[in-house]
């Protein structure tokens, strides 16, 4: 359902006219206090989001015409606007944040006990994880550990995995595409809820179920270069690959830049909770190829996909970017020296350019998002050049990693 109001169609008639040169610039002045920049922004954009969203609704993305695109508790991203809130409230310390957050909290209790999606991850640790790390509130946790046993439930053994899609055999949505078994490599962010419950329940059955997903996602998604495919497919009754290929990148043996994103974010957030060497060297891999790729912007944003047809005129996608900072934020405490410089190194660069006028939104426009030029899905031409709420999320995540790291405050697993 569309919801306007008077200041969104003003938007829509800006962004229309706006998309018309849409291509990012390169960011040549870097802003003296990016931080105070990003949270002046966000406090104005947030608040009027917060204020203009309908109860049980979530802004998602922008539509085509301008208008903000609500959804409701059970669309994947619904979490990460309310886990924005809880950040705003880490990042100022004003309680007002924590109040917003805490009323859009409720409207997501429903979904500890959906087993219909691997993106309960997501929809909960996003949200509800946030809430838990800063309030220690005993409600949020058991919360939280239903919702572990809801992606349990999506577990088969003998593929090794948890079953990503349900939806791969409805036609109107699958593009023809014959799956059985469909993992996609986003679902790498998801076994943090999994990691979280075993942590703090001693039960090693969670953690013994994200090992193992880790570990075959490890086998099968990754080329030998270390880029990833999106979705591996499997036989559901022996485990065997039947297809690997992608639904939001490229092509099948593209390199969808927000695909590598949740690989390096995946592979970095395991070996937060496990210390495996496996998945520390994983984690390495990945930023090594990402940050060394020749196909790469100057200013760290990346394509959409870095076989995009267009290049160097294909549109971006800010949100890989925010994604890859925060990991490399949190990787740099894991490393050593030169190593550990210069993955704080690239993730400030990519602050910089995503919090530059080319990508952070002015105060009132860009349907009260903060990142410009992000791409959800392209194949389907949805969410192209326009604002994501994941985008916002990570950015948000990655100012406080960096706040802390400036702190002094090394050990940032100590605070997930």
């Amino acid at each position: 359902m569309i919801y306007k109001t008077i200041l969104e169609k003003a938007l829509g008639t800006l962004l229309l006219a706006g998309a018309i040169s849409c291509q990012p610039q390169e960011q040549k002045e870097l802003p003296v206090d990016l931080h105070d920049k990003v949270i002046s922004v966000a406090s104005v954009q947030l608040s009027l989001s917060d204020s203009l969203t309908p109860k049980k609704l979530f802004p998602r993305s922008l539509h085509k015409d301008g208008s903000v695109d609500y959804v409701k508790p059970r669309d994947w991203t619904s979490g990460f606007f309310p886990g924005s809130l809880w950040f705003m409230y880490e990042l100022t310390g004003d309680k007002l944040w924590k109040e917003k957050a805490e009323q859009r909290l409720k409207e997501l209790e429903e979904i500890q006990y959906a087993k219909n999606t691997h993106d309960i991850g997501f929809m909960m640790y996003c949200s509800y994880g946030t809430a838990y790390r800063l309030t220690q509130k005993e409600d949020y946790k058991e919360i939280l550990l239903k919702s572990a046993e809801s992606l349990m439930s999506r577990f088969v053994p003998e593929t090794g995995t948890i079953r990503s899609w349900d939806w791969h055999k409805d036609p109107s949505q699958n593009r023809g595409l014959d799956w059985e078994h469909p993992v996609i490599i986003d679902n790498m962010m998801n076994l943090e809820l999994l990691y979280w419950a075993t942590q703090e329940t001693g039960d090693q059955k969670y953690a013994d179920v994200a090992n193992q997903h880790a570990l075959t996602t490890m086998e099968h998604h990754f080329r030998r270069n270390y880029s990833t495919y999106h979705v591996v497919d499997y036989n559901p009754e022996n485990g065997d690959i039947r297809d690997k290929g992608t639904f939001q990148g490229f092509s099948d043996t593209s390199e969808w830049a927000r695909g590598q994103a949740w690989g390096l974010y995946g592979y970095t957030l395991c070996y937060r909770f496990t210390k495996d060497n496996r998945f520390l060297e994983q984690a390495k891999n990945i930023a090594k190829y990402y940050m060394n790729h020749p196909i790469l912007t100057e200013d760290l944003v990346p394509y959409w996909d870095f076989h995009a047809p267009n290049i160097p005129n294909a549109e971006r996608d800010a949100s890989a970017a925010a994604i890859v900072a925060s990991a490399l934020y949190e990787l740099s405490t894991y490393v050593e020296n030169d190593l550990s410089d210069s993955y704080i190194t690239f993730a400030e660069k990519s602050l910089a350019s995503l919090s530059s006028d080319t990508y952070l939104a002015q105060e009132g426009e860009n349907g009260y998002f903060l990142l410009k030029h992000c791409t959800g899905n392209w194949p389907n031409r949805r969410e192209v050049d326009a604002p994501l709420n994941y985008g916002d999320y990570y950015l948000l995540e990655a100012l406080q990693r960096s706040k802390n790291l400036k702190s002094g405050t090394k050990n940032l697993s100590s605070l997930f």
